[in-house]
């Protein structure tokens, strides 16, 4: 991976999101903050109010893209090619930030190597820019100033996503925007706490805190502490899950927090595996679609009914204080574990989630100076290596977390699925602003309903015409896996050629529609492009 690794190949922000007041220059690329991180959004667009600039890549007309200094309508896929372009421009202009590159990284001539073969006349029509717009962003981007990279799932949700995170770093390195306040490579994660669970290991390739599985020294700590043989070798990836259950690899599945049935790419795979499966164990706080197929329901306790931690985009640790008690036989999640744990013949005995995080900090040299205590005044950005240490706004003011910086250059590869005869527009995922990941809990709140009451599909004006498409009509959307039937919206928004379509909605499952091809490192599908077919089913 990356120079970045422990940040970007984890997704936490190399800064704060404070450092927002402090940055000349935002580049954008895949993510709209306004949906999905409104709070973040609101901070930038209060940036842009007292005269910061801004760059904004996206195929969508978001709110962003029509505040921004420049926008490219890139064409969906090929970051990739235009993040080497960029830096190809950079290079030959001598815009580089030529100390820091010598001073603090390796493998430039590997990164000008690549680089070379991606001139801007030659690029711009794949990505369906022009050749000035790609050498108004290098030179914007690459001028000094406090400039920072903001990305979201529109860069990882792809087959090729680490090319792009690996791409956004080498661009921030050869420019020397790492490592300062109001700067860095700042991914925004999909909820709350996806950091933490990162943090705790939640992964198929390494143990928490990122320790690698090769690291013999680490595993004997881990099995003297927990007094186990652990199996020293990586997992099995979530998203690779449903078709190891069909080669009967996986005969028994738990899942928690949750829900697949709607939340994975190609989810009437995901339902023929759990169909198959011989035992599936599901703990939520609600009876979500996947609990509906569970042999086994453990109800547990929500956030604001349980004592703990969560983990944000920033690197933040922040308490979660019980409010009130949790209904019924809803228990918190470590409670579960421990008491299943007991009852399989492993005593995890716990008398708190204070006891489970000191337990944490012990293992963490990340959070070793985190205390519950500390966390009473404020949260903290970790690594916070000692109980006397502040936290860490700004990741790798003086060194990486490898010593140098790594440039680690890839060559573009095409989207998994173009178009056809067949299926001959693009489809993409967006978020609703006003629901939240597949209305599990949003769905349940009325009052929602009257702020977002269907899922809607954003139709360009041309390709309306062309399709003979109305505003407000159901349409039938086909992909090779799946079909949903959804209402559209003529808007100018989305790009001429893509249909844009939130998947927030239980009731309109455009997961039906994604590609599940996977990413060869971070095994991530390609949730963000597909093609489709379109057939109008009715008028208004």
């Amino acid at each position: 991976m990356a120079s970045l690794a422990i940040t970007l190949g984890s997704g936490a922000m190399t800064n704060c999101i404070a450092d927002t007041t402090k940055t000349d220059l935002f580049l954008m690329i895949g993510s709209n903050p306004d949906t999905s991180h409104p709070t973040i959004g609101l901070r930038i667009h209060q940036a842009l109010d007292r005269g910061a600039k801004m760059i904004v890549i996206d195929p969508r007309k978001t709110a962003f893209a029509e505040r921004a200094d420049l926008w490219l309508s890139i064409q969906p896929g090929t970051d990739v090619a235009l993040l080497n372009s960029i830096m190809q421009v950079i290079i030959k202009e001598e815009l580089w930030d030529r100390k820091f590159v010598e001073d603090r990284t390796e493998d430039f001539d590997e990164l000008v190597r690549v680089v070379e073969k991606y001139p801007p006349e030659e690029i711009a029509p794949i990505c369906g820019v022009t050749p000035e717009q790609i050498r108004q962003v290098a030179r914007l981007y690459a001028a000094p100033g406090r400039h920072a990279t903001y990305h979201g799932m529109g860069i990882t949700h792809y087959a090729t996503g680490t090319d792009r995170v690996k791409s956004i770093s080498n661009l921030a390195l050869l420019c020397g925007k790492v490592g300062v306040e109001g700067g860095g490579c700042n991914p925004l994660r999909g909820q709350n706490n996806v950091q933490g669970a990162c943090d705790m290991g939640a992964l198929f390739n390494t143990l928490p805190g990122y320790g690698g599985l090769s690291n013999d020294e680490l595993f004997d700590q881990y099995e003297k502490l927990w007094k186990v043989k652990l199996p020293r070798r990586p997992g099995k990836p979530a998203t690779e899950v449903w078709e190891n259950i069909l080669k009967g690899e996986i005969r028994a599945l738990y899942v928690f927090g949750e829900d697949p049935v709607l939340a994975d790419t190609n989810i009437n795979h995901v339902r023929e595996a759990l169909e198959e499966v011989n035992f599936l164990v599901v703990q939520d706080i609600f009876l979500t679609d996947t609990a509906k197929m569970a042999d086994v329901v453990f109800p547990a306790a929500c956030f604001a009914e349980k004592d703990g931690t969560f983990t944000c985009t920033e690197r933040r640790v922040q308490r979660v204080r019980k409010a009130v008690e949790p209904p019924g036989e809803a228990r918190p999640d470590w409670m579960i574990f421990s008491e299943l744990a007991a009852r399989m013949g492993y005593e995890m005995r716990y008398s708190s989630a204070e006891e489970v995080f000191e337990e944490v900090r012990q293992l963490l040299p990340q959070y070793k100076g985190i205390s519950y205590a500390r966390l009473e005044q404020e949260g903290l950005q970790w690594p916070v290596p000692s109980e006397d240490h502040p936290g860490t706004p700004v990741l790798h003011k003086e060194t990486f977390t490898r010593g140098r910086g790594l440039f680690v250059p890839e060559n573009y590869l095409a989207p998994q699925e173009p178009v056809d005869g067949e299926y001959p527009l693009l489809f993409t995922t967006i978020r609703e602003y006003a629901r939240y990941n597949f209305s599990s809990m949003t769905g349940k709140t009325k009052a929602i309903d009257v702020i977002a009451p269907e899922a809607l599909a954003e139709v360009h004006p041309n390709d309306a015409q062309r399709l003979g498409i109305k505003d407000g009509v159901m349409l039938r959307l086909t992909s090779r896996r799946g079909t949903v039937d959804i209402r559209a919206r003529i808007s100018e928004r989305t790009q001429e050629g893509t249909i844009s379509a939130p998947y927030n909605f239980a009731e309109t499952p455009v997961n039906a529609l994604t590609l599940d091809a996977l990413d060869r490192l971070s095994r991530t599908p390609e949730y963000k492009l597909c093609a489709i077919r379109v057939e109008v089913l009715t008028a208004h």
